[in-house]
């Protein structure tokens, strides 16, 4: 075997060596003696870039001194009167218009970027690939990210003023370390799905180091520190530590719309959304929509002693989620939250640091394999044997000042891709079939019909993001008796029966 030479001195590994010793975590350093050149330099630099104080003060705050529950929390449904609806006539069109309309004009003064949280990989759906690369079955075989990037440019076409300005939405994609490389890939092997590869900004999700029980890091292998991705609320620290929020304000960007990448019904820079919390000087907005249920296994937004939270649905009891409001027959805990928010650029600059320092890591106690540190065997646990820290996105929520929220049709914006093909629910033929009938419902907004096929039979139609964003421009479909299955790429290569 060729041995490379070692990319650290015997200095820096002794003095890294002396700070996990003294953190109680020098065991992770039992087989760095074994190690070729190669592998050592790894671990190294692993080990290296993990503050291993911060790392056992984030167990020892979460696990071994946890915050006290007061007996707890007072939660209370949000109040009629705290957010705003487009559904029902709860808001009138000429509000809706408002909100729109102010969306437009900062997505067309360039003030506007998206970022997309894409760390997750398609295990669940029987693929290896980024969540982001799945093909739900549409006529036109796009992937999520497809679908999504064609949103951004259509809405980039519609805001591009009369004068030939262009506009431009940055997109910000938030990577995990075993989808980045395929992500980028995707991204690279597609031309960008169109887009100007200038106006995308890939940066990775964090990691934190895997726990014992006892609070001991884990080794994945002898040279290798067992690690798991921060949750989705790291996307603040990682925002900041990759240069993003630095990018932003550089080109001028004032708000941010932030979503999932398994929605596939998504309204990507959504300018009503963004219109509305502008309009109301929010710091952090969400979209939330009505539950299908009361027991519908979402989290809700409500208070929780009287601040922004979002409770799981774990968390409230049966009698509590049944409530009703007592002035309709709606759910009392009825924001169902869809991890589709707003936020200010000053507030991720300015306040998110010094919030970052209060919020708490959450537990999830998981079957971890790792390295026996007496015999030096790899162990595949049958039951959880280590603890993985995260934080959630949401978890900005209680400290946030000035907070926008919106209900909204989920039928229009929220289906996500979450269970196994087959599976009959959040998986990828209901992804489907909402994406197809929303398609039939801007034909038919619009004046045209769409044949009815035989019973048992599903629609393939389908209208490109390319050619509307809402359902907007598609006037000329008027009168037409449309084919069910069809692609509809261009309005001029219309199928009418």
């Amino acid at each position: 075997m060729v041995r490379s030479t070692p990319t650290f001195t015997a200095e820096r590994l002794a003095a890294l060596q002396k700070s996990y010793n003294e953190a109680g975590q020098g065991h992770v350093f039992k087989f760095f003696g074994d190690l070729d050149d190669e592998e050592a330099a790894v671990l190294f630099e692993q080990l290296d870039a993990v503050q291993v104080e911060r790392c056992n003060e984030f167990f020892d705050r979460t696990v071994r001194n946890p915050a006290a529950v007061e007996g707890g929390d007072k939660i209370a449904p949000l109040e009629s009167g705290s957010f705003a609806s487009t559904l029902d006539g709860s808001s009138s069109p000429d509000e809706i218009s408002a909100w729109n309309d102010e969306g437009m004009r900062l997505i067309r003064a360039n003030k506007v970027a998206v970022i997309l949280l894409a760390g997750g990989q398609g295990t669940r759906l029987g693929s290896s690939e980024p969540k982001g690369c799945y093909d739900i079955g549409l006529p036109s075989g796009k992937c999520l990210f497809e679908i999504q990037a064609e949103r951004i440019r259509r809405l980039q076409q519609i805001a591009a003023s009369s004068d030939g300005t262009a506009a431009t939405i940055p997109w910000l994609v938030m990577t995990s370390g075993p989808t980045s490389v395929a992500t980028k890939k995707k991204f690279s092997d597609s031309d960008f799905f169109g887009l100007n590869p200038d106006d995308v900004f890939f940066f990775n999700q964090g990691v934190l180091p895997c726990f014992d029980l006892d609070g001991k890091f884990m080794l994945e292998q002898p040279g290798k520190l067992a690690v798991a991705p921060d949750g989705n609320g790291g996307i603040y620290e990682a925002l900041r530590l990759s240069g993003a929020l630095d990018w932003l304000q550089e080109r001028g960007v004032e708000h941010v719309h932030s979503y999932c990448v398994d929605n596939c019904l998504v309204r990507v820079a959504d300018p009503t959304f963004i219109g509305y919390a502008a309009l109301r000087g929010a710091e952090c907005g969400a979209l939330v929509v009505p539950k299908k249920a009361w027991n519908e296994p979402v989290g809700v937004i409500c208070l929780r002693n009287e601040r922004y939270s979002v409770v799981e649905y774990s968390e409230i009891s049966e009698e509590t989620a049944k409530q009703k409001r007592a002035d309709t027959e709606q759910l009392a805990y009825n924001a169902g939250n869809i991890c589709n928010h707003y936020y200010s650029l000053d507030f991720l600059r300015s306040r998110v640091p010094d919030i970052e320092a209060r919020l708490e890591h959450h537990i999830a106690k998981k079957k971890i394999k790792h390295v026996d540190l007496d015999s030096g065997d790899v162990a595949v646990p049958t039951k959880p044997n280590g603890i993985k820290l995260e934080r959630f996105v949401f978890d900005v929520f209680p400290y946030v000042e000035r907070m926008a929220i919106l209900e909204v049709d989920r039928r229009d914006q929220f289906s996500p891709l979450k269970n196994a093909p087959g599976s009959g629910a959040d998986c990828p033929e209901t992804s489907r079939s909402d994406l197809i009938a929303q398609c039939i419902r801007f034909a038919e907004a619009a004046g045209a019909t769409v044949e009815k096929l035989p019973e048992g039979r599903e629609p393939s139609f389908e209208i490109s993001a390319l050619v509307s964003y809402a359902g907007e421009g598609l006037e000329s479909l008027s009168g037409l008796t449309l084919a069910a299955d069809q692609l509809i790429n261009s309005l001029d290569d219309v199928v009418a029966v």
